[in-house]
């Protein structure tokens, strides 16, 4: 891949600043994936439960059932006994339906919690971090653009005039304006290098 397509810069400085910013952006970004991860699990420990009562609750009625289905068919007492087991295991269906309103309930609300708790602080982060690096990335990609011109090292050296801190363009000449307008290679050269700098590139290492 053309350097010019990496976002990352080439001098030395810049880079290690920038990939020591992802890997802090890495870092919290999994911390509070993990506390999300922590959230979600002990809330999903109420829909185990829920889970729990439900199995439980449906295999009580089933007995239940079969128990009241079987006594249906005792001589004289069957209809007697079998009214009790059948309310008996309905009460069990409902206990089991709570249960699983409890399973339901309980699984969503895990998912919901753990992203309201990990969510806002990754976002705070990772939006911040993306635009600046898709900044940089859209600057780099002009600056190598003007570069690729026939006549974009003084491009660069005109931009230079126009963004450069006036410290840093007293360093390449005393007079940079009127270097420029009089076409003075070393200075156009120095001011297009302070251009490329800033963009990331070192000079000489756009491609």
């Amino acid at each position: 891949m053309k350097s010019r397509f990496v976002p990352y810069a080439s001098t030395p400085g810049r880079l290690l600043a920038q990939l020591f910013s992802d890997i802090s952006v890495a870092v919290w970004t999994f911390l509070w994936v993990l506390v999300g991860l922590a959230v979600h699990g002990a809330v999903s420990t109420i829909a185990d439960v829920g889970d729990q009562v439900e199995g439980g609750a449906s295999g009580v009625a089933g007995n239940l059932a079969s128990a009241g289905h079987s006594a249906d068919h005792i001589p004289l007492v069957g209809g007697a006994m079998s009214k009790p087991l059948t309310a008996a295991s309905k009460a069990a269906m409902d206990i089991a339906g709570a249960g699983h309103n409890l399973d339901t309930t309980a699984t969503w609300l895990a998912v919901v919690l753990a992203g309201a708790v990990a969510a806002p602080p990754i976002f705070a982060v990772v939006v911040p971090w993306l635009v600046l690096r898709l900044r940089f990335l859209r600057r780099k990609l002009a600056v190598a653009a003007l570069a690729a011109t026939a006549a974009g090292e003084q491009l660069l050296a005109l931009r230079a005039l126009a963004n450069r801190p006036l410290r840093r363009l007293s360093e390449v000449s005393a007079d940079p304006v009127g270097a420029w307008r009089r076409e003075d290679p070393s200075v156009i050269h120095g001011l297009a290098a302070l251009e490329l700098r800033s963009a990331g590139f070192r000079r000489g290492n756009v491609r």
